[in-house]
């Protein structure tokens, strides 16, 4: 199987974002707005938790595509790279997970 990376569906969610919405089910998805596209990734999201809790393992890899999936058109819909994400990921190596999470700011 040919390695196909979180990158690569960035750059295709990026090419697809350009056509048309008749034909890109991306670009309708990002027609709709940043709400809607965050509503979508929603609902993915509690498809992943069932299939992580309850179904099969194949079940649960396909929801958790389907999930970066739309976490990425989140993302693209606000402007925000994996890049981005992926070096907030990295400045957090610095210390253990429970100093990281007591050191964010309250909201």
């Amino acid at each position: 199987m040919a390695k196909f990376t979180l990158q690569d569906l960035e750059k295709r969610i990026q090419e697809r974002a350009k056509a048309s919405p008749d034909v890109s089910y991306t670009r309708k998805l990002l027609d709709r707005g940043a709400a809607q596209c965050a509503k979508k990734m929603g609902e993915e999201a509690v498809e992943t938790v069932i299939a992580a809790a309850a179904e099969s393992r194949e079940r649960l890899i396909a929801e958790t595509g389907d999930l970066l999936y739309h976490l990425l058109i989140v993302l693209h819909a606000r402007e925000i790279s994996l890049a981005e994400i992926e070096a907030a990921l990295a400045a957090r190596q610095s210390m253990s997970g429970l100093e990281e999470k007591s050191a964010r700011p309250r909201e």
